[in-house]
């Protein structure tokens, strides 16, 4: 994105000149408060919003309004929406993962290996006749990813993917995205769970008022406190109790400050 600015009728701006670019194989995390302009930026990259001015490029190329630019856009980079059910549409999940590809207009046997590779991936399979309105919020959650992966596209942007999750559905929304990185696609999540960024992330961008205040590394984000207290965030909590122990003992340990417990138990075991 270049200079882009975007505004809801009269209301303020929800996006302010933000320039952005995000590059293959990354693990970003989108933060700030409510009304910061996060899922509006993730709308505006995926095409479903327009900025009333400056550009958005699709690998180096600027992408017009055509719909064949729009519908490349949205072909290579899929947006999982905060609330599964705003997403979800069809009677079956076999119906539901093929509306994708059979609108790309490929063959059968095309869409038949996307929809089961897709499942599979999502720990699916077997669902393909179930109704999506039943199934639980973690398998509705897995299911509209499933949408977006049977479309192959090289980005996903995730808008508050562990909202409403239990802690066994979070855990497992994690090793779907760690799989999903693995494999080379590029992740981008909006998130007010800063423990989860702290976790998935290499990289933070940070959103107050419709702007970009901060696009760097995660530990740069979370070690700054002017931009913490700008956008409205704390400091995950291992990150936090790392700063204590280095406080204490004068020191900070070689190596990266902890994300997960077991990395905190060996951070301990350094001092």
């Amino acid at each position: 994105m270049e200079h882009v600015d975007f505004r809801y009728e009269d209301r303020y701006p929800a996006l302010k000149n933000v320039c952005a670019t995000l590059y293959e194989g990354e693990r970003i995390a989108v933060l700030g408060g409510n009304g910061a302009g996060k899922t509006t930026f993730f709308l505006c990259c995926n095409g479903v919003l327009r900025p009333q001015s400056g550009s958005v490029f699709l690998k180096g190329r600027e992408v017009s309004g055509s719909k064949k630019d729009i519908s490349a856009l949205r072909q290579a980079v899929g947006l999982v929406f905060q609330e599964p059910d705003s997403q979800i549409i069809a009677g079956t999940v076999e119906s539901e993962v093929s509306f994708g590809p059979m609108n790309l207009r490929l063959e059968i046997g095309e869409v038949a290996r996307r929809v089961t590779q897709s499942l599979e991936r999502m720990n699916l399979e077997g669902y393909q006749n179930r109704v999506p309105q039943y199934l639980s919020g973690g398998e509705k959650k897995r299911l509209s990813i499933a949408d977006i992966l049977a479309m192959q596209p090289g980005m996903i942007l995730l808008d508050e993917p562990t909202a409403s999750l239990d802690p066994e559905n979070t855990a497992l929304l994690e090793e779907t995205l760690d799989d999903l990185s693995a494999s080379g696609i590029t992740l981008a999540v909006s998130t007010h769970d800063v423990d989860f960024a702290w976790r998935f992330a290499t990289r933070a961008v940070v959103f107050s008022r419709g702007e970009i205040i901060a696009d760097t590394g995660i530990d740069e984000v979370f070690a700054a406190e002017d931009v913490l207290a700008r956008a409205g965030l704390r400091k995950p909590t291992l990150c936090a109790a790392a700063e204590l122990l280095n406080e204490r003992f004068g020191r900070i340990p070689a190596g990266r400050k902890p994300r997960r417990i077991e990395e905190f138990r060996d951070y301990i075991e350094r001092f």
